[in-house]
């Protein structure tokens, strides 16, 4: 009966040690995913359902691949990608940067206080990201301008990055990648998702960090010693003014507003993130032919919209097909009937199996350095688990959301950790050692704070 289970669990430690030694994480799950349907039919196991058999279970498998990138590509992976664009469109004209220099002045009223600036910075930042939720992108983008006010106050190097860091420590909003799976599996609207699940979470999590921080950053300061060296502050070619700071919101006012929940407004108007970043991305081109003049230039710029969207898909996109076949294969060999089976067996309910996702998910995101690669792995398998103990898709997957986000700030692989610690002149596990405490202490309020109190 758990044999299926036992070949499961095998795979996902090979697929782990694979991508902590730094495998291309697309090929490792795609590969993983097939051999294990493979084993799948020579043992009997029921494969996924095709549309359209090609007549021959060898051909099966890439039809399967094909009808994974239609599905993916005409539903959650055009909104990533149009996501990915306008991001790269507000990043190229400077509206990001805007953003960010205005959210950042409130900072100025704690001069004599350094480690309260530092943690000031986690709720800022976090706003932040929920407008630009590019991790890296947003990282970068702090380096330049709030780490160099950080270190100006007497915080250390490893204090600031460590707090810019953590901003990017939970993939909440419209425009998050994970965001847009979790609705899409969940069939939960955004704006929804959004205010009623996320935003309460949030609100805790960013209070346990706030505070860890401060007598963690607080601790190791006192007898470090270092001379700090501001980075470069990264600007944009042509200054933009401060009105530019609207549009990296504008996605989100626009979502809010004609969600239905003001009755106020007229209520046959209803948008999908899709349409509202591309609504604000003709708003941003508007923006840039008023400043310029110039509409070749103009015209000229939508190339970077195109290229971010064509970034998006070589990473994001193909990550969420590779790991949809990865989960397949875990689904064909009955990973899931089995893991409930045995839950039952050993007395977990509905909650044991939710936390054990969620812990799995979390480290799953720490060995990868992607909360992306992780949560588009694990998360199409919730809503037949949920199915199973009768209860929401959204309670088991909204843990999972946060999990996964925090599981990559507590990565030394993890991209953000990487770029920051490079700007800042220390080690991605420098940076990881001041994360993990803070991190742990916020994982388990997750834990208990959901489970135990809202579950």
């Amino acid at each position: 009966m758990y044999l299926g289970l036992a070949i499961s669990v095998i795979f996902i430690v090979v697929v782990a040690r694979l991508l902590l030694k730094k495998f291309h994480p697309h090929a490792i799950l795609l590969i993983a995913g097939l051999l294990m349907m493979v084993i799948a039919g020579i043992l009997n196991y029921s494969l996924p359902d095709l549309k359209k058999p090609t007549g021959f279970s060898g051909f099966d498998l890439f039809a399967l691949l094909k009808e994974s990138f239609a599905g993916t590509n005409s539903k959650v992976g055009l909104m990533i990608m149009v996501i990915g664009g306008f991001v790269s469109y507000i990043e190229k004209i400077g509206a990001s940067e805007v953003l960010v220099e205005l959210a950042l002045k409130p900072l100025g009223l704690l001069k004599k206080q350094p480690h309260l600036a530092a943690i000031a910075v986690i709720p800022i930042g976090q706003l932040l990201f929920v407008c630009v939720p590019s991790a890296a992108g947003l990282g970068l983008l702090l380096m330049a301008s709030v780490f160099p006010i950080l270190t100006s106050l007497g915080v250390s190097r490893l204090a600031a990055v460590s707090v810019i860091t953590a901003c990017t420590a939970f993939g909440i909003g419209p425009a998050s990648a994970i965001t847009a799976s979790a609705t899409t599996i969940s069939e939960v609207a955004v704006v929804p998702y959004f205010i009623t699940y996320q935003i309460p979470l949030a609100i805790v999590l960013n209070l346990v960090l706030m505070v860890s921080y401060y007598f963690v950053n607080r601790h190791y300061d006192k007898n470090l010693t270092e001379t700090v060296m501001p980075p470069k502050t990264m600007t944009n070619e042509k200054a933009a003014s401060t009105i530019y700071a609207l549009i990296p919101v504008l996605p989100l006012i626009l979502l809010i507003v004609f969600s239905g929940i003001f009755p106020f407004l007229p209520s046959g108007i209803k948008l999908d993130t899709t349409t509202a970043m591309l609504i604000s991305l003709f708003i941003a081109v508007i923006f840039e032919l008023v400043k310029t003049r110039n509409v070749k230039e103009v015209l000229n710029s939508f190339k970077i919209f195109w290229d971010g969207m064509g970034n998006i898909f070589k990473t994001v996109v193909t990550l969420i097909v590779a790991a949809d076949i990865f989960a397949k294969g875990l689904i064909s060999l009955g990973f899931i009937e089995s893991l409930i089976s045995l839950s039952q067996s050993i007395g977990f309910g509905a909650v044991g199996i939710a936390i054990t996702m969620t812990i799995m998910i979390f480290f799953a995101s720490m060995l990868m350095g992607s909360g992306n690669a992780s949560f588009f792995a694990f998360g199409p398998l919730i809503p037949k688990i949920a199915a199973k103990f009768g209860v929401s898709s959204t309670s088991i997957l909204l843990p999972m959301n946060f999990a996964a986000s925090m599981g990559r700030t507590v990565s030394p692989v993890a991209g953000v950790i990487i770029a920051t610690a490079e700007i800042a002149k220390v080690t991605p596990l420098d940076i990881v050692k001041r994360n993990i405490i803070p991190f742990t202490l916020a994982f388990i309020t997750l834990l208990i704070y959901h489970f135990a109190l809202c579950f």
